[in-house]
């Protein structure tokens, strides 16, 4: 546990009352009436340019000083709302989307908001060819040809796709913030070098968002504040100052003293030696984060069909939620998290060393044998892969571990050099067929295809027939149908894949009692900050 001295505290007070402009005789006292004060890890940031953000933390920043076409609304759960298209509608063949824009929009610039910055945006993304711009390419969309398939007309955006998709994960993939529309004219305005404004916007903000970026440190912190007349409504918080604490000890500390109203990287420890303080509360959220063991099915005999199987039943999966995991992971034993279209919530496999042992056997191997199992550093990543260790060498499986910094782990995952590995996966959109797509789905599994964003083909995996039913999947029109797809695609490849889903993480964070209406975004959306009160 790492401690922190009263001059460190001083210090994070004192910065944050700089941020905000607060006089020093304010220092002690409590968070400002009109500002929300965060602590979270936020050193994941890369970039907060829309079209090029993909951690968690930026995404986190964008969905709230920019807005999309097509919306989640946070007090619908899962829910398609208009956003700054005020209505849409598919061709009858489902290749072209019409959205007619919301007139009356300005950026926070004023500018108007146009259907030709809409247009602009999207291409923009797809021009840039960031790490997130694979949501829009996947639709045929590629630098060469996006100015005609997706253009402005008139006061509305019109959006041709190369070959039919099921309409909703259209309107999903638009809700992810790299859809985001942004202010053409302001953007140009600092392009350097043909970067279509990329590295002023890594600064700064250009969006409709109900706040606008005021300060950014990278690794260090931000502040958001309001803006007057939001199409959505007025945030009710003036202000929001995150300010980059990795250490959940140290946000304890200060959610505890008030210096902070919100610590969003508590321990299981923490948690639960702040329960019963009347002074805060304690929200938990399913988040979409899947976690899971992977095979490398180059590596014998680890591409036994029976040694997989014995496998499932060598993991303890209630144990580990009841004990060290208690309150941040439950069972989840499908590569869908609870909460999308399709997701199954049944957990068949149990921890049973006998069966297990049964098994091994019939594989020919009744002694077990000898495997490596890679793991990032993590404390909590850590203590899940020992507990898999103890239970794996329960049927005589010997597991050494081999944890790396979590660059060094994922390199080697993403080359195929592994045998097992524990990792963690989060959806990039709100479908379905955001994780099919990596699970279940593999159309090249030679090493010349280097599908590294495939987590099929990281571990060399053929799906065979999933890959197939995966593709009809995503582009099945008619909702319920599309479920029973996704059901029958998911349990096939449970029971017979080389992946091993074991949970799903639970957001869980500490707030003083005095806040509300502070939503995470759960298994599909963004942290929202402007419904915040306190």
């Amino acid at each position: 546990m790492t401690s922190v001295s009263p001059f460190r505290k001083t210090g994070l007070a004192f910065a944050a009352a700089l941020m905000l402009g607060a006089a020093p005789a304010a220092l002690m006292a409590a968070t400002p009436a009109d500002t929300l004060v965060i602590a979270d890890g936020i050193d994941d940031i890369v970039s907060i340019d829309p079209a090029e953000a993909f951690e968690f933390s930026g995404t986190d920043l964008i969905n709230n000083v920019y807005d999309t076409l097509v919306e989640l609304d946070p007090l619908k759960p899962g829910e398609l709302v208009p956003g700054l298209a005020e209505s849409w509608s598919v061709s009858d063949d489902g290749l072209t989307f019409t959205f007619k824009m919301k007139s009356g929009v300005t950026f926070s610039s004023g500018n108007p908001v146009t259907a030709a910055d809409a247009a602009w945006s999207l291409q923009r993304v797809v021009k840039l060819d960031k790490t997130p711009a694979f949501i829009l390419t996947q639709f045929g969309l590629k630098a060469d040809n996006v100015e005609q398939m997706i253009r402005a007309e008139g006061d509305s955006v019109v959006m041709t796709i190369a070959k039919p998709f099921a309409p909703s994960m259209v309107f999903n993939c638009l809700t992810a913030q790299l859809a985001s529309v942004i202010d053409m004219k302001t953007v140009m305005a600092n392009e350097v070098n043909g970067d279509m404004g990329n590295e002023w916007l890594k600064s700064n903000s250009a969006g409709t968002g109900a706040y606008v970026l005021r300060s950014y440190k990278p690794q260090d912190s931000y502040v958001l504040e309001a803006r007057e007349g939001h199409w959505r409504g007025d945030a009710k918080l003036k202000r929001v100052f995150m300010r980059h604490v990795s250490e959940p000890a140290t946000q304890r500390l200060l959610l505890e003293k008030g210096d902070i109203d919100v610590a969003r990287g508590l321990s299981t420890t923490d948690i639960e030696g702040i329960s019963g303080n009347a002074d805060l509360q304690v929200m938990d959220d399913l988040d979409g984060y899947i976690y899971y063991l992977a095979m490398n099915q180059k590596k014998e005999p680890l591409n036994n069909p029976k040694v997989l199987e014995a496998m499932r039943y060598l993991v303890d999966y209630d144990g580990m939620v009841n004990s060290f995991l208690k309150g941040q992971m439950i069972v989840q034993q499908s590569f869908l998290p609870r909460g999308y279209l399709g997701a199954l919530e049944d957990t068949p496999y149990t921890f049973d060393v006998a069966k297990a042992k049964a098994l091994l056997a019939e594989a020919g191997f009744p002694d077990g044998f000898t495997t490596t199992l890679s793991v990032r550093n993590d404390p909590a990543r850590l203590e899940m892969a020992q507990a898999i260790q103890n239970t794996l060498g329960q049927a005589g499986i010997k597991v050494e571990l081999k944890p790396g910094a979590g660059a060094e782990v994922l390199g080697d995952y993403r080359a195929r050099n592994h045998e097992i590995t524990l990792q963690a996966w989060g959806p990039d959109y709100p479908d379905p067929h955001t994780n099919a797509s990596t699970f279940a789905w593999n159309p090249n599994n030679t090493d010349d295809a280097k599908l590294t964003g495939v987590l099929a083909w990281r571990n060399a995996y053929d799906p065979g027939e999933l890959t197939g039913m995966v593709d009809a999947a995503v582009q099945e029109r008619d909702t319920e149908k599309r479920r029973a797809m996704y059901q029958e695609i998911q349990q096939k490849h449970r029971d017979t894949s080389a992946f091993i889903s074991m949970f799903q993480s639970i957001a869980q964070t500490a707030m003083r009692a005095n806040v509300q209406g502070f939503h995470t975004g759960g298994t599909l959306d963004g942290v929202t900050y402007w419904l915040t009160t306190k």
